[in-house]
């Protein structure tokens, strides 16, 4: 059996990763929020390790082991992975962003289809001058999200959209 493979005119563009990276201080955000959730279930396990009859410590022990361990190898490489691989661009007409530390999401929109812009800034992030941008097409497949921005950034990028998408005629539909 053979696939036909399309013909690809000069004019197509290639998909390619995204020109920017997000900022370096994306690593440690990572890796403190990464530290609370990982405290944070192992004191729940912990607690509610004591209060179950002694017939379950059989298998919880155990599970506990695995638990913990997987949380120190996701806190050792995810924020590795994912910095390496989380990528975004805005350009004159599309947003482009790549995330994913397991699997890889690309999403593209055209600024032609961008609804809302919107800036997210949680009390962690703050600590770290970070913030994420979303923005909202109309598209199923939901928002496109810019993380770990330098607030500067991220405040220049949200008023570089919001101008371009002001300047668009129609209903973003």
């Amino acid at each position: 059996m053979t696939v036909v493979q399309p013909t690809r005119h000069a004019a197509e563009p290639t998909l390619r990763e995204p020109a920017h990276r997000v900022n370096p201080r994306a690593l440690k955000y990572w890796v403190i929020t990464d530290a609370i959730w990982s405290f944070v279930v192992g004191v729940g396990l912990v607690v509610g390790y004591q209060f179950l009859p002694d017939s379950w410590a059989r298998w919880l022990g155990p599970l506990f082991i695995l638990i913990m361990l997987y949380n120190v190898v996701t806190l050792a490489l995810e924020p590795l992975i994912r910095y390496r691989r989380t990528r975004w661009e805005v350009t004159g007409e599309r947003v482009f962003s790549q995330t994913g530390w397991l699997s890889r999401d690309q999403r593209i929109a055209p600024l032609s289809r961008v609804q809302t812009v919107d800036t997210q800034r949680g009390p962690v992030m703050r600590l770290f001058r970070l913030a994420n941008i979303t923005v909202t097409t109309a598209s199923a497949a939901g928002p496109i999200t810019l993380t770990c921005l330098d607030t500067d950034l991220a405040d220049q990028v949200t008023a570089d959209l919001a101008r371009v998408t002001g300047q668009t005629r129609g209903d973003a539909t």
